[in-house]
């Protein structure tokens, strides 16, 4: 299995619009390319994605354990030529000082060859002892190959590269240049989801080429290619466990995109059809037998959301009537009584009694440990278990008129109001925390037996 892992020394020196390049340049070669993402991230996944025609799976030791690591690498990776491994922030950051969950130590547990991406800007031979300190750093780190980015011209990538031929033995795979034409529109959370972007083909088809015309890619393949073989137990999809399935919702559309692709196919293993949901241009649900309305940008479409007023009123009054609902974060604010944001205010789907205000810093941010309350709707649930997931939400859930019931209670995070997270009214469960249904939570069969449970006790 040939693979790669795109790391930097640091982070926003422009590695994921590299990888966006490097997948997108080796699919126009006909390769069908295989990326994933270190950490929870959803956006650099739907650019990358978009980049190679192939969903992006997210490798998280916050959810994951490392053998779970390894099968998700294996089992998306086994029909495809290449896998691309991006990595978060630098190559040896993580959240634990020994290095236990860095980007270094993804790529020794895939036993991946890492190309180093370095923001070259002021920088000549002192990019010698920059690299050889992150070789001497961790000796079981692979760093086959460099990338030298935004470089100032012809004669910068000279003497860069002169430097790193002469003091290290790393093989220079290319210099791109400095170039506003490399750049992705970001905004508070970060790049501006391609889902959103109108021109989101045109931007990769420009990347791709920059990338194909300044970086070897025969040599990339080359490192690739080296790579060693990864043993471990294959994933092996568990039969559905009823024979008729059920139909769930999902809005998807530039308003909310964030979805794990594992996830969704989790909810259809579990015997569920999905349906796509646009809460910006339908009028109403269809016929479905619950609802998932997962992350994104409200904030940027709330007039658009707010001018769609018989879908707001078709979920409202499908969530009063009982239907089995499941948000998260953005989904959660499309849900309030409104949205306000640069002054302005807009009405939402209002079956949560507050307003969610977004403010110019996060409000919530980062790795969450939540643990279930008696008031958790879905069936299965242990309030002893810890539960690790992830928040990054710039509103927060003010003015509330109502007392609410909540499913989690926040061990570490901020949630709903820092003590609490998971509205519960009816069958909704609604949450800033984004869920990853690993082996430490299946919250997709979970939601797919509640639906079923919902539809037992109406007949009942």
């Amino acid at each position: 299995m040939a693979r790669i892992f795109i790391s930097a020394t640091h982070k926003s020196s422009g590695k994921t619009t590299l990888s966006i390049g490097l997948c997108a340049a080796l699919h126009a070669q006909g390769l069908r390319v295989q990326p994933f993402k270190k950490g929870p991230d959803y956006i650099d996944p739907l650019w990358l994605g978009a980049a190679s025609q192939r969903p992006c799976h997210n490798l998280d030791f916050n959810t994951m354990t490392p053998a779970e690591i390894i099968q998700t690498v294996q089992h998306y990776s086994q029909n495809a030529d290449i896998a691309l491994i991006e990595a978060n922030k630098g190559l040896y950051d993580g959240m634990a000082l020994n290095g236990s969950d860095s980007n270094a130590a993804v790529a020794k547990l895939t036993q991946s060859p890492v190309i180093l991406v370095v923001d070259s800007r002021g920088m000549t031979r002192g990019i010698a002892p920059l690299l050889l300190g992150y070789q001497a750093f961790d000796r079981e780190v692979n760093i086959a190959g460099i990338i030298f980015n935004r470089v100032g011209g012809a004669r910068h990538a000279a003497k860069l590269r002169e430097s790193v031929e002469h003091y290290t033995d790393i093989k220079v795979l290319g210099a791109v240049q400095n170039n506003p034409e490399m750049e992705i529109e970001e905004r508070h959370l970060g790049l501006m989801p391609s889902n959103e972007s109108g021109a989101a083909e045109q931007q990769i088809a420009r990347i791709r080429d920059l990338v194909a015309e300044q970086v070897d890619l025969r040599a990339v393949l080359g490192i690739a290619e080296r790579a060693v073989g990864l043993e471990g137990r294959a994933i092996h999809e568990s039969p559905l466990q009823y024979s008729g399935s059920l139909s769930i919702g999902i809005c998807q559309d530039p308003a909310f995109g964030f979805y794990y692709p594992g996830d969704l196919e989790a909810l259809q293993q579990a015997g569920a059809t999905l349906v796509p949901v646009n809460t910006l241009q339908d009028t109403a649900l269809p016929a479905i037998d619950g609802l998932f309305i997962g992350g994104g940008f409200p904030e940027t479409h709330m007039q658009q959301l707010a001018a769609n007023t018989s879908m707001r009123d078709s979920i409202r009054c499908a969530i009063d009537n009982g239907l089995p609902t499941y948000a998260e974060c953005g989904g959660l604010m499309y849900l309030s009584r409104s949205l306000i944001w640069n002054g302005q205010q807009a009405p939402m789907v209002g079956v949560i009694p507050g307003d969610a205000v977004m403010h110019t810093k996060p409000q919530g941010r980062g790795y969450v440990k939540l643990q279930e309350t008696a008031d958790m709707p879905w069936p299965g649930g242990d309030t002893l278990h810890t539960i690790n997931a992830h928040e990054f939400h710039y509103s927060r859930l003010e003015n509330l008129t109502a007392t609410g019931k909540f499913a989690y209670r926040m061990r570490r995070g901020t949630g709903i109001d820092g003590q609490h997270d998971g509205w519960v009214y009816r069958n909704l469960l609604a949450s800033y925390t984004h869920m990853r249904d690993t082996s430490q939570f299946r919250w997709a069969q979970r939601f797919v037996e509640f639906i079923r449970q919902t539809q037992r006790n109406s007949i009942a």
